[in-house]
């Protein structure tokens, strides 16, 4: 009979995890997102290199005009294809697990999430705005760790963690600001690979 009570409870306490966190985020979408942030950061490096910047052996970097508007483009197809592989390993987790996606756990966790980018995103353009290029770099990282924080809540726990790193390496990289693409690789693709890994193995 003990038993059968422990049962029960186990059973309850994954109906109410099931109800609130969204639970079909998948490992394998951190991992494609940080490879496509590696293979577009190492892009951006040859960027340079082809319009005579070499990155790492200048203090000052001058980014010509029409230098930032392919940078801005190479972020936008980043975060498409983030994005898109988000969803399908999303999709697939679900399918495999037999797990609901758009439930009122999913709409909380993307408004949380959606708020401090937003908010990023228009600081971020500003700066371009304002041609304070070095910032943006680390204005991202800042951001994006806020947002994965402030969603934790309604998902797995585990992800404050890949947010706490990721906000502790764009502040460090405030003050280093011509090694910001250094740090954004760092974040947004070893960081993303590393912690999608780990989520794979435990939540497989």
């Amino acid at each position: 009979m003990n038993q059968k009570h422990q049962e029960d409870l186990a059973h309850i306490r994954s109906m109410m995890e099931r109800s609130s966190r969204f639970i079909s985020l998948s490992g394998l979408s951190g991992v494609f997102a940080g490879l496509s942030a590696l293979i577009g950061g190492l892009y951006v490096y040859q960027l340079f290199k082809v319009n005579g910047i070499e990155y790492l052996g200048e203090d000052q970097i001058v980014v010509p005009a029409s230098l930032v508007s392919e940078l801005f483009i190479t972020g936008v197809v980043i975060l498409a294809f983030a994005f898109i592989f988000g969803v399908a390993f999303t999709i697939r987790k679900s399918r495999k697990y037999n797990l609901p996606i758009w439930t009122s756990a999913t709409k909380k966790m993307l408004f949380n999430l959606a708020i401090p980018l937003f908010v990023g995103g228009v600081f971020c353009l500003s700066l371009l705005y304002h041609q304070y290029y070095g910032l943006v770099a680390p204005a991202t990282l800042i951001f994006y760790g806020l947002a994965v924080i402030n969603a934790e809540k309604y998902t797995f726990s585990d992800i404050k963690y890949l947010g706490y790193c990721q906000l502790f390496l764009g502040l460090i990289s405030l003050f280093y600001i011509g090694y910001g693409l250094i740090f954004w690789i760092i974040g947004f693709g070893i960081l993303h690979i590393l912690y999608g890994l780990v989520m794979f193995k435990k939540y497989k």
